[in-house]
């Protein structure tokens, strides 16, 4: 889950506890062009006030109404549309035609929400099964991907992190990176056998194993990233032979591209990768925007991790005048 939809589990444990009454609204399933993913998370306060969004601020003014009206979830769990008519999609600004369906609850003792976010802040993840018509809920911990699931009975969603970046070396700019990918929902973990760092990681988990032992143990799957930031082939290799035949969606390594040439020519030549085993290995990695401090480093790496998830292809940039203009994003699938 994002930052914004724990937060709003943070808002409606805060608004619990003052004894307020509080529904929270999950989206269960989206056609057309809907601003917010399947999972999402609203909450709103007896009073109307507002945590999270499931719209971008349009259907949000309606639930507000309707709470201080007494009319949200007045009856128990309830199932909610918005935008199934082209007026009705017009009038709460639905783009493009775009439905929502929504899943209300009312917050109680048997909702579960503290116990959730406690097992949240230590960074596990989480599923939550909320029967339909009790509005009881409880709690088992998350294998596999991702699950929204509603049926007549229950809805079962999954919280806690979606993505996981595994960054080799605990130098200063693995801080930055560190940090910042926390803020896009990365677990991060942080691998330096080399005693010698001792790096400011709060949040982030630090394994002083060898790259390659570290990398194995982590099994990447489809939601994890492998960056090498060293600079030295002995922890990088290591790392990156293991990341490049898994199931990682990126995996890359800081570096000039004659160290990038360098690199895929040792992986031939000491460990037996080809060329099309190779294709996956991104560097010198970061999209090129002139970034030369370590934090604008962490902004384009980050930059070219959230184009990998969401399936984009970022070109080369072109000089016009004084100054390189990006072309515009191209799909992967284009």
């Amino acid at each position: 889950m994002d930052n914004v939809d724990l937060d709003v589990l943070r808002q409606v444990s805060a608004w619990q506890r003052e004894g307020r009454p509080v529904v929270m609204g999950t989206i269960t399933r989206t056609w057309g062009s809907a601003p917010r993913p399947v999972g999402s998370l609203v909450a709103v306060r007896g009073d109307g006030h507002i945590a999270g969004s499931v719209s971008g601020g349009c259907i949000e003014d309606d639930l507000m109404a309707r709470m201080r009206e007494g009319r949200l979830a007045a009856q128990g769990v309830e199932l909610v549309r918005y935008g199934i008519s082209g007026d009705e999609a017009a009038r709460f600004g639905l783009p493009c035609g775009g439905t929502l369906e929504v899943l209300f609850e009312p917050i109680g003792p048997a909702s579960a929400i503290d116990a959730l976010l406690a097992a949240l802040e230590k960074g596990e993840r989480v599923r939550r099964e909320l029967l339909r018509a009790s509005g009881a809920a409880t709690l088992q911990a998350a294998l596999g991907g991702d699950v929204v699931q509603l049926d007549e009975a229950r809805l079962v969603t999954t919280h806690g992190p979606h993505w996981r970046l595994f960054i080799v070396g605990a130098g200063q700019m693995s801080q930055y990176l560190a940090r910042m990918a926390q803020a896009l929902d990365y677990e991060v973990t942080v691998c330096d056998p080399r005693e010698e760092y001792a790096p400011d990681l709060p949040g982030a988990e630090l394994t002083r194993a060898m790259p390659d032992d570290a990398v194995r143990a982590l099994a990447p799957d489809a939601h994890t990233a492998v960056i090498a930031l060293t600079h030295d082939p002995k922890l990088d290799d290591l790392a990156l032979m293991e990341a490049l035949r898994s199931e990682a969606f990126y995996v890359g390594a800081i570096g000039s591209r004659a160290n990038q040439a360098r690199r895929k020519q040792r992986l031939a030549e000491h460990f037996g990768f080809t060329e099309a085993e190779m294709a996956g290995l991104h560097g010198p990695v970061g999209l090129k925007n002139g970034a030369r401090t370590p934090p604008e480093i962490a902004v384009s790496i980050l930059a070219e991790l959230t184009a990998a998830r969401y399936g984009f292809r970022i070109p080369e940039p072109v000089f016009v005048g004084r100054g390189r203009v990006p072309t515009e994003p191209v799909s992967a699938a284009a």
